[in-house]
């Protein structure tokens, strides 16, 4: 059908009939076979008549028609067959490469639409982020604050530590000198021995009555004279010693621990940071 720029005629477009045809010798419905007497009979005359004049063109075009049968007719077969595998190993590798580049196509398929929400994932994310930000800003602001009330807490906690082992260090530093005092002034009175013995007789009898404890009372008269004594010595540069030495000590803790404050030598504290 031509081509035509304009709409198609309703003639163009109705269905031509073709007229059906008989097969066999020339359409004739005869067998093919009626045209190898015919030829024979036809080529007499025409060879006698010199109607047509064999010569090496012909004698040519003979063998070649006779190569082209006998090879269609022995080897086409094996041709045949040679062709059409080589075509179907074509087709299979190339139906191979186009299933790899489908499945290929189809994974990115996949990958696509599993990533198709990024936008609002990285946008989760960072909010996410941004509140985490936040927080541990908040937390930067609470933490000095928290660490400076621990550091206090430890230094209250050492020297409440260092005044309880003073003190328990002053009692057994007492009690061992009243109690060597003691000892040694039985042992050089005979009198005071004497009498703790009849006080110890008596304590046995239960009849001390309103006696004093001789022991009791060397003690009290002991501890009565330290503390006169005490009270005639100011004792500062014990305390000094013992101040010095406390301070030396959280000073070292401090350093030690990265504390916000140091103690200068008077004991008062002062901020390093």
């Amino acid at each position: 059908m031509a081509f035509h720029a304009s709409e198609r005629r309703e003639e163009e477009a109705k269905p031509v009939a073709v007229p059906e045809s008989k097969g066999g010798l020339l359409g004739s419905g005869l067998s093919e076979w009626y045209a190898l007497p015919i030829g024979i009979a036809a080529a007499v005359p025409i060879i006698q008549f010199d109607w047509y004049v064999i010569n090496e063109e012909t004698q040519l075009a003979a063998v070649f028609i006779a190569f082209c049968v006998t090879l269609y007719t022995q080897a086409g077969d094996a041709i045949y067959k040679a062709l059409d595998q080589n075509a179907q190993t074509l087709l299979k590798d190339h139906t191979e490469a186009e299933e790899k580049v489908i499945a290929a196509l189809e994974e990115k398929l996949h990958f696509l639409k599993a990533n198709q929400n990024m936008v609002n994932d990285f946008q989760a994310i960072n909010a996410l982020r941004e509140n985490a930000y936040n927080n541990l800003n908040a937390a930067g602001i609470v933490k000095p604050k928290h660490d400076f009330k621990a550091q206090v807490e430890r230094v209250l906690q050492m020297i409440a530590v260092e005044e309880a082992n003073v003190t328990e260090k002053t009692k057994v530093t007492l009690m061992s000198e009243a109690t060597a005092a003691v000892t040694a002034e039985f042992t050089s009175s005979k009198a005071m021995k004497k009498a703790a013995l009849d006080s110890a007789i008596a304590t046995i009898e239960g009849s001390t009555g309103k006696k004093e404890d001789p022991v009791q009372a060397a003690f009290v008269k002991f501890f009565k004279e330290k503390a006169a004594e005490a009270a005639k010595t100011s004792g500062d540069a014990e305390e000094k010693a013992q101040r010095e030495a406390l301070i030396a000590k959280i000073n070292g803790v401090a350093k030690g621990e990265k504390f916000f404050f140091e103690f200068d030598d008077k004991g008062v504290p002062k901020m390093i940071v």
